[in-house]
């Protein structure tokens, strides 16, 4: 990923805003001076700030300047956390221990932080089963799960079944 910057003379602006490398404000100066400046100390021109009015410019070394932006992208990028939604599907007749065994999965991916979705999927004649049959149903799993979650979604009713999806507290 590079960083696109305006360095000496690919800046246009008349005027900056110009900060030293050690964070000392010289001002509004215009660009002549401003690249004077930063010949006499040896360092580039860099342009921080294109769209402030005027713009800001910083005299410093561009090398230490692409280092330092990485170096902020990295430790931007460590810090986010991707949660992926997992999805698990049970049936009417699905058994005890199989559902203990899709409890035990639901769990590990909440411990990993992930959303999970939870499908009690219906076929045929079971479409039109009461809803309160149906939601205990669903409870059956939901109940077998040993980490606490709270529902992200409540449970919804949709034309393959019921759906609930739950994260970690």
């Amino acid at each position: 990923m590079a960083i696109r910057v305006k360095i000496n003379h690919q800046i246009k602006a008349p005027e900056l805003r110009v900060i030293t490398a050690l964070g000392e404000n010289l001002g509004v100066i215009s660009l002549s001076k401003a690249l004077e400046e930063a010949h006499g100390l040896e360092l580039d021109l860099i342009e921080i700030s294109p769209t402030a009015t005027p713009p800001v410019a910083k005299i410093m070394d561009y090398g230490k300047y692409l280092y330092d932006e990485k170096k902020k992208l990295r430790a931007a990028k460590s810090k986010v956390q991707t949660t992926e939604l997992k999805s698990i599907q049970i049936k009417i007749g699905t058994g005890d221990h199989d559902l203990a065994l899709k409890a035990k999965k639901v769990s590990d991916w909440l411990a990993e932080n992930n959303r999970v979705k939870v499908d009690l999927f219906l076929s045929g004649r079971a479409k039109y089963m009461e809803l309160k049959f149906l939601k205990e149903r669903l409870e059956r799993i939901l109940t077998l799960i040993s980490l606490e979650y709270k529902m992200t979604q409540a449970v919804t009713r949709g034309p393959k079944g019921l759906t609930v999806i739950i994260e970690k507290k």
